[in-house]
């Protein structure tokens, strides 16, 4: 599947990881490879990734390829060379393989993503190491732009065993995106719909077909996504 053929495209200097290693357990197989309308969920966000003309690096598990799902002229397929650490050694493993400084992390379950959002977030990012989306006391550590600046820490918690992403908040400079800035550009906050069970494959595939567009209960921001809290 080719992608980006047709729109208009933005040349910004970043490159985008993707995080596709992860087991799936309560789907029963990988994320990366269910099917939401006729594509993949790994094809839906390169899809909205390749709007940003920049290179993609996809993070998979051993065992794992992907590589006849995409055609995408600048995408990378790279092993975590922390297998098991979850998200922590994936974010490591994108960021070491970068050419960019600044770096865009979301993870492969992710179908729904905002190219303004995730543009502003980019846009705002010169000064901060971590640029991260923030509701009440919650975070998407998987919706976040981070520098190379953010190496050296990640790698000090993996050899310490300390595999949560939200104790890197406090090892570098971080610049929170709150609701007020969201709402501008995703008011729903489906950019932060992410699927783990079989009714959110539900969810998704109505979402798809615009079969909830009005729908105030879209799921954005949930307690059963993927979320950190955090302390100041």
């Amino acid at each position: 599947m080719r992608f980006g053929e047709g729109t208009e495209k933005y040349n910004l200097d970043i490159s985008c990881i993707v995080l596709a290693g992860g087991k799936g357990l309560r789907l029963g197989q990988s994320k990366a490879l269910e099917v939401i309308g006729n594509r993949s969920l790994l094809q839906w966000v390169v899809s909205g990734l390749s709007f940003f003309n920049s290179d993609i690096i996809i993070v998979i598990a051993p065992n794992q390829s992907f590589s006849q799902l995409i055609d995408y002229p600048k995408l990378r397929i790279i092993t975590d060379i922390y297998p098991g650490k979850g998200p922590l050694g994936g974010i490591y493993t994108g960021l070491a393989a970068s050419d960019s400084f600044y770096n865009l992390v979301v993870a492969c379950d992710m179908p729904f993503l905002n190219q303004a959002l995730l543009r502003y977030m980019i846009q705002i990012s010169s000064s901060s190491d971590l640029v991260i989306p923030r509701l009440g006391n919650m975070v998407e550590p998987l919706h976040t732009v981070y520098s190379k600046g953010c190496l050296a820490p990640l790698e000090g918690l993996l050899k310490q065993g300390n595999l949560k992403v939200s104790q890197l908040l406090n090892l570098v400079r971080v610049r929170y995106v709150d609701a007020g800035e969201i709402n501008q550009f995703d008011p729903k906050h489906l950019s932060f719909f992410n699927i783990n069970t079989e009714a959110d494959l539900v969810t998704a595939r109505e979402l798809a077909r615009g079969d909830r567009g009005d729908d105030k209960r879209c799921p954005g921001f949930r307690e059963n996504s993927r979320l950190c809290r955090y302390s100041e």
